[in-house]
């Protein structure tokens, strides 16, 4: 009988970690992100399944530290650069935010496991909108314009073109070619402003090319 209460009761745990999992997934699924709901699922469920394991075989926490460090790297792949930008940060914590939650589960601490996961989910979900409140009215892009430079147009008429949008501005990298120069600029403000500008560098003549 104790046997068999055993198998159950780890069974249970590798289930629950499937629907705690799921539920992280699917928000990753529906928002086409690399981690998606199978990704997820397998993460809980198999740092689940080690924490099981290293209850036979060593109780000193080497497993549990191997487990956050195979996680690291898991979570390291989602990260790569999209032109100026870093994207995946979120899937990375995301992954290994489950996996503790799945380790969680193994040692049979449902109550942080559910905790974690319901705020997990709040974060996901509901702070989107907070994300986006602060976008609005501040966000820092990386331009890079590619314009020419002449007696009419140069470097200080570009910034002064930038800043009369009620943008902050900073260089950090500059290339030139002859008549022709690619500037790389930080530039922060409102997203309103941001588009003013993206407006303004359509329309002039004196730029070449620009992306954001």
């Amino acid at each position: 009988m104790y046997i068999n209460y055993l198998y159950v009761e780890e069974i249970t745990k590798l289930l629950v970690a499937l629907f705690a999992g799921a539920i992280i997934g699917a928000e990753r699924e529906y928002k086409s992100k690399a981690a998606g709901f199978r990704t997820v699922i397998l993460i809980t469920v198999g740092s689940t399944l080690f924490t099981l394991i290293s209850n036979y075989i060593s109780n000193d926490g080497r497993v549990a530290s191997n487990i956050v460090t195979g996680i690291g790297f898991l979570g390291a792949g989602a990260i790569f650069r999209e032109g100026m930008n870093v994207k995946g940060l979120t899937t990375a914590t995301t992954i290994w935010i489950s996996a503790a939650i799945g380790m969680a589960i193994g040692i049979g601490r449902y109550e942080f496991a559910f905790a974690a996961l319901i705020i997990v989910m709040i974060v996901l979900l509901s702070f989107t909108w907070i994300q986006r409140l602060i976008e609005r009215s501040n966000k820092i892009e990386i331009y890079n314009i590619t314009f020419v430079h002449s007696n009419e147009f140069d470097l200080a008429e570009l910034i002064i073109l930038i800043k009369n949008n009620d943008l902050s501005v900073s260089i950090t990298k500059k290339i030139k070619n002859q008549n022709m120069h690619s500037c790389v600029f930080s530039i922060q403000g409102s997203a309103q402003n941001h588009e003013n500008l993206v407006k303004e560098l359509y329309s002039s003549k004196f730029i070449l090319g620009f992306d954001v």
